[in-house]
């Protein structure tokens, strides 16, 4: 094996960079990286993959530029945008085209109801027409309820069905959830998943009237559009972040998985990469779950253990493309599907109105995409790629009449590509922290703690790059100063 490492200090002249190792490419490992840089780190990126970005996949179909992972980032927290801004994308930032939406229920596209926190409505008016009567009729017993004690954690629609019933969960609150987590409503967590819901239960009886509080604080503080796109697609974030990485010195080594992670005497840590080992002073974790666990078995068994529990689901997405003069949309970016109606897929993105730069590249070519797959299901994600494309087209022309023929397809398969935020996830992540913080120069950063979204992500690997901060700080100072570090001080 190839040893490489990185000396932090010298015999007579001044103490050179602490080595940073991040493992992990996606834009959670990329974002230590960038962080790191500006703290004055040395830093090697280490991806296992041949490409750097995770779930952010920038591509093509028929010649129009296309995200294959997520295709928008929340622009109400300032993580991504502002991480954007730094590595040169600021004149290609943009919002959506249109932000009107529908749901596709009871066998008709409906709007989107207005006034809700992730499907938790202000009014029972705001989900007339995607409720039944006695639906509606059971939102407005919430007044009268006494409050539901929600204790630590509670899962989002149990609380939910307590307070206004069964018909809210399944037909808003699951195909919302869903499209963040691919999870199940009953399973999901309102603390970890839905946080100001989970604060509002703690102090309201109404939980309608807390969201009509929630609404009102929102639209009191808002500015600017709500999500962001990038032109050319979200993917080309990471791109951008690696290309700004590489250019103030880091390394990334693609292809490289991580066999090995051991610590070493006094202080630092060994890497193992194929055939080559790397020395280092600290090390970001930035993988998913079940790969932190392997890597951390061996020092943190403890926080091992507790990654293992994660479960991910899996989902699929399948991109069309059409000639839009045979291919009539109704208006809106999308739709959702709640599971309870059947359907096989989950929800549709009508790219080339969503994103106005995909409809300047090419005006006569129309873009849509589809989604399958939740939690718990496996048996549709073992069609092969031609069925999921049948399947989809099926839903695609019972919801909207769309009946052509694609130009082109292309089915993107995210194995066990979203971790699932159960009740209690809080305090599992609380535990796997607490355990690697016993181990001076390790962190760990990514989907699987505090929010799956990309400034999520980022904000977990700005949280690893602190909590690193101090550790790296006191090695700088002990190899700049060595004697005063030995003795106590310059005077003794």
């Amino acid at each position: 094996m190839r040893e490489h490492s990185v000396d932090t200090r010298t015999a007579d002249g001044p103490a050179r960079q602490a080595h940073v190792v991040v493992i992990g490419g996606g834009i959670a490992g990329l974002a230590a990286a960038h962080r790191l840089l500006s703290g004055g780190r040395r830093v090697t990126v280490l991806e296992a993959s041949d490409r750097v970005g995770g779930k952010l996949l920038p591509g093509e179909i028929a010649g129009v530029r296309v995200d294959f992972g997520a295709e928008s980032m929340l622009a109400r927290r300032p993580e991504a945008v502002a991480l954007a801004r730094e590595v040169g994308l600021d004149e290609r930032l943009q919002p959506p085209a249109t932000s009107t939406a529908s749901i596709w229920t009871r066998g008709a596209l409906r709007p989107m109801p207005k006034g809700h926190v992730m499907g938790v409505p202000g009014t029972a008016a705001a989900l007339s027409g995607v409720l039944s009567d006695e639906g509606l009729a059971r939102i407005e017993r919430d007044a009268d309820l006494p409050r539901t004690e929600v204790g630590d954690d509670m899962a989002v629609g149990e609380y939910v069905a307590a307070r206004l019933g069964r018909e809210v969960v399944d037909r808003l609150v699951e195909p919302l959830l869903g499209g963040v987590y691919a999870g199940d409503a009953y399973r999901i967590s309102m603390r970890s998943a839905v946080p100001q819901l989970f604060q509002a239960a703690q102090t309201h009886d109404s939980i309608t009237e807390a969201v009509r509080e929630i609404q009102a604080k929102a639209a009191g503080g808002q500015t600017g559009p709500v999500f962001m796109g990038i032109e050319g697609g979200v993917g080309s974030l990471p791109l951008a972040v690696a290309e700004s990485v590489r250019a103030r010195g880091g390394e990334i080594v693609t292809g490289a998985p991580v066999t090995e992670l051991r610590r070493e005497a006094p202080a630092g840590w060994r890497i193992v990469t194929g055939d080559r080992v790397l020395h280092a002073d600290a090390v970001v974790v930035a993988v998913p779950a079940p790969v932190a666990a392997a890597l951390l078995r061996a020092e943190a068994p403890e926080a091992a253990v507790e990654l293992d529990g994660i479960e991910y689901a899996s989902m699929a997405l399948i991109t069309l493309a059409y000639r839009r003069a045979e291919a009539g949309l109704p208006e809106g970016s999308g739709f959702l599907v709640p599971p309870v109606d059947g359907r096989t897929i989950k929800a549709s993105t009508f790219a080339s109105q969503k994103w106005g730069w995909i409809a300047d590249e090419d005006p006569d070519t129309l873009v849509l995409r589809t989604s399958v797959g939740r939690y718990g299901e496996t048996e549709i994600l073992q069609r092969d790629d031609a069925h999921l494309v049948d399947v989809s087209r099926h839903d695609l022309k019972a919801a909207t009449g769309l009946d052509a023929t694609p130009l082109e397809s292309r089915v993107t398969r995210w194995t066990d590509g979203l971790p699932q935020y159960p009740v209690g996830h809080h305090a599992r992540v609380a535990r796997i922290r607490e355990h690697v913080a016993k181990l001076s120069g390790l962190a760990v950063c990514g989907a699987q703690y505090d929010g799956v979204g990309i400034p999520a992500c980022i904000a977990s690997a700005y949280a690893a790059v602190d909590q690193l901060d101090g550790d790296l700080s006191g090695l700088e100072e002990l190899t700049a100063n060595p004697v005063q570090s030995l003795h106590g001080g310059a005077g003794e």
